[in-house]
């Protein structure tokens, strides 16, 4: 058992690095395809448009299993919902290495972005479940700081692939780490009984999943990680083509400005489990430290319309950077705020309803950038619609937020 001062355990740690790795893993081999664009677009001819209805039918498919996912790992459990959901992702992302039409790719990213909805839900509820309530926001974070690790290792790894071995093989080297991620994961011996939040903070019954639905609370996160998550997808399908284009990069120069704007982003990460702490000390109780927080992190964002502005790339990268770097700082405090709200039992749910979420936004934000950009168009629209989404997204957190019947609260 696990009080509020016992120290995680090694195991606990260990568990988490495996959901920080397989959240490595999961957006490796969704970023692959925006830093394989070029090669992709001059070998099967594909255009702006084409790439659009695929990178989006990736979002829809992960949008309207994210509504499945979470209940899933509620269900399940984490060990068995991990497992299944890396298996099935890890083959998919293999499969492109041999799809050779439009409509094949199409397949292998539907049945990717289906089963990488399995990681968000799985990778938060695992370190929600490890850690007591001291420790959990920077577990929170650590996790959320993995997918800016995976987009400073993709483009550093898979041109050099590309380049070297072609771009199917890239492919099935990132497919094939999920396969070394999953014997490492079976391996490892899980807790008998994890950190049962429930038990430090007492819940009189857990809700149904069907009555998530009719939680004012449940629709404060999921409208919030909408306006969030358009931002993130937008960023992680089109920032590569938006460099490449705008300074004229080709695939071997464009991996180290995108990793370092990706470093950026997972610092942000790793402040947002500690930035609320240290604010909470001087406003006087830890949910108003956590909405100071992401006040300064949505503010942050403001800026990011200069990048259409500035004819240096490194200043590109930093404003681009510090931008990403706010959204994960944001992100892992709506997490804490689900966290903090609803019991561990239907977490993942409420999680996975909140992705759902985040995806449609997602989807109808790179649709949208498709058909500016096809028609001519520039980034300047988009780069408003994200330079102002965290505020709207601060004020829905701030002002929204009501303890109802249907939801119990958590002290």
């Amino acid at each position: 058992m696990v009080t509020h001062s016992t120290k995680p355990a090694g195991r606990s740690w260990l568990i988490l690095s495996l959901a920080f790795l397989a959240t490595v893993i999961n957006y490796a081999d969704r970023q692959i395809i925006a830093l394989l664009k070029p090669l992709l677009q001059a070998d099967l001819g594909w255009t702006d448009g084409d790439y659009a209805k695929l990178v989006s039918a990736f979002q829809l498919s992960a949008a309207l299993a994210f509504l499945g996912a979470g209940w899933f790992v509620d269900k399940v459990g984490v060990r068995r919902g991990y497992a299944w959901g890396v298996a099935v992702w890890s083959a998919a992302g293999a499969a492109h290495a041999f799809a050779v039409s439009l409509g094949q790719f199409m397949v292998a990213r539907v049945v990717l972005g289906a089963s990488e909805a399995v990681n968000t839900p799985a990778a938060v509820k695992t370190a929600v479940e490890l850690f007591g309530t001291r420790h959990r926001s920077m577990a929170i974070g650590i996790v959320n700081a993995a997918p800016n690790v995976g987009a400073v290792l993709t483009p550093l790894l898979v041109p050099v692939l590309a380049i070297t071995f072609g771009w199917r093989k890239a492919f099935l080297f990132t497919g094939l780490a999920g396969f070394v991620w999953l014997a490492c994961w079976l391996l490892v011996k899980q807790p008998r009984s994890a950190v049962a939040v429930e038990q430090l903070n007492p819940i009189v019954a857990v809700p149904s999943w069907w009555s998530l639905l009719r939680s004012r609370q449940t629709w404060v996160v999921a409208v919030a990680k909408a306006l969030a998550d358009q931002v993130w997808w937008f960023l992680l399908f089109w920032m590569p083509d938006f460099l490449t284009k705008r300074f004229h990069l080709d695939l071997s120069h464009v991996g180290v400005p995108v990793a370092s704007i990706y470093l950026m982003a997972a610092l942000g990460s790793l402040s947002g489990g500690w930035l609320p702490g240290v604010l909470a000390k001087r406003a006087g109780s830890p949910a108003a430290g956590r909405k100071r927080a992401m006040l300064i992190y949505a503010l942050l964002v403001t800026p990011l319309p200069l990048a259409l502005l500035s004819h240096d790339l490194w200043m590109v990268v930093f404003i681009l950077g510090v931008a990403l770097a706010a959204h994960q700082g944001f992100s892992t405090n709506i997490f804490g705020f689900a966290a903090d709200t609803f019991p561990t039992g239907v977490l993942a749910s409420v999680i996975g309803i909140g992705a759902f979420l985040g995806n449609l936004a997602g989807m109808a934000m790179l649709a949208f950038t498709g058909w500016v950009l096809h028609r001519g168009g520039g980034y300047l629209p988009m780069f408003l619609i994200s330079a102002t989404s965290y505020l709207v997204a601060w004020v829905v957190l701030h002002y929204f937020p009501r303890t109802s019947s249907v939801i119990p609260h958590r002290g």
